[in-house]
């Protein structure tokens, strides 16, 4: 696979300098579908530079070719302002990659722009903006919840309290104990819930591999027998901006639910979690594409997640063991979106592998 080289100059016209921005794959073809420019994720996409590219036909790269063909035509001849379809796109090695095509006119006589969305990254971008999406949600409902709620939660437990001082019966007493714990339970959870949304974010540099190794021996301290927390690290991944103790808290929720859910296992005393960190170039996640990425993976050997959860693990109060708040995966979601990055799950039983991803400086 060539590389191109950060920093090379492109000698195009200053129009086409908007589409090296984009995440999505852009070739500007003439009429032939001779390719006049490549923007830097389809070089990616393809695996040649754009050296390479320019200048040949992008009808070579497609697997069918006719329909690509047919649709310049009709953009040569104005049948069309637009016109979509799928296809697969040839990589360089052979691979095929699924992509949604979308060819536009220009303003330029015998020009047209080529707009490829590799269809498994178009169905990721949906979930990246319905999870977005449920997070405002989240957000709206939390600060609802706690308007509604502590008032009248505060009248309940002082109400209780006078009550006890009136009594004399000890079992009688009891009940307003009963209350008073039960409003203060309600009170905490209302807490947690608002908690992401009321400390303003405390900015240092953060080392991704202190904030593991924290994690790792908070972990082991719980659970010292029958759990191995292994280590998988790239030591080359530089220093970022973020909150250190927020960090700490999503990866912890993240590897304490992988420990609760190893229980079998751990009986067993063959149950793991490896914590693995990497380096991402020229990544696109959240509508965004970055230079570089933080790639932090929680992976145990469980059971995996349940499928009737799976589509909602990051949803308020869900939860997929007895006893469990549901709160620890929105939580680590909300605090990763806090760093514009996200977290998404693969679970599969025997493995399940929570990946963070942060953008990078």
């Amino acid at each position: 696979m060539e590389s191109r080289i950060l920093g090379a100059s492109r000698p195009h016209p200053p129009r086409f300098a908007a589409f090296d921005l984009l995440a999505t794959l852009v070739a500007v073809v003439n009429g032939e579908g001779v390719v006049l420019f490549a923007n830097a994720a389809l070089e990616d996409a393809v695996g040649l530079s754009w050296r390479s590219i320019e200048g040949t036909s992008l009808l070579q790269y497609f697997s069918q070719p006719g329909t690509l063909r047919h649709a310049l035509k009709g953009a040569r001849g104005n049948a069309f302002a637009a016109l979509r379809y799928d296809a697969q796109l040839r990589r360089h090695g052979g691979e095929l990659l699924p992509v949604h095509v979308i060819v536009a006119q220009t303003e330029h006589a015998d020009e047209a722009v080529v707009e490829l969305l590799p269809l498994a990254q178009q169905a990721r971008q949906q979930r990246e903006e319905r999870l977005a999406h449920q997070s405002r949600a989240n957000k709206e409902l939390f600060r609802n919840l706690a308007h509604e709620i502590k008032n009248p939660l505060g009248g309940i437990r002082g109400a209780a309290q006078l009550l006890e001082m009136e009594i004399e019966g000890r079992e009688l007493r009891e009940y307003t104990q009963v209350i008073i714990h039960e409003a203060d339970r309600l009170q905490a959870l209302v807490d947690r819930l608002l908690a992401p949304h009321r400390r303003p974010p405390m900015v240092s540099d953060v080392n991704i591999h202190e904030v593991c190794e924290r994690v790792r021996a908070l972990i082991l301290a719980e659970f010292p027998n029958g759990l191995k927390v292994v280590r998988d690290y790239d030591i080359s991944i530089p220093d970022f901006r973020g909150d250190r103790e927020q960090l700490i808290q999503a990866v912890l929720n993240i590897a304490h639910n992988a420990a609760q859910a190893l229980t079998e296992r751990i009986a067993r005393k063959d149950a793991e979690i490896i914590l693995r960190t990497r380096v991402l170039r020229q990544v696109t996640f959240g509508l965004q594409r970055y230079r570089l990425a933080l790639e932090l993976h929680v992976i145990d050997n469980g059971p995996g997640v349940p499928d009737s959860i799976k589509d909602r693990v990051f949803f308020p109060l869900v939860s997929g063991r007895d006893g469990g708040s549901g709160l620890g995966l929105t939580l680590a979601q909300t605090f990763v979106q806090q760093h514009h990055g996200l977290i998404e799950l693969d679970s599969r039983p025997g493995r399940t592998d929570f990946r963070i991803l942060i953008p990078l400086p």
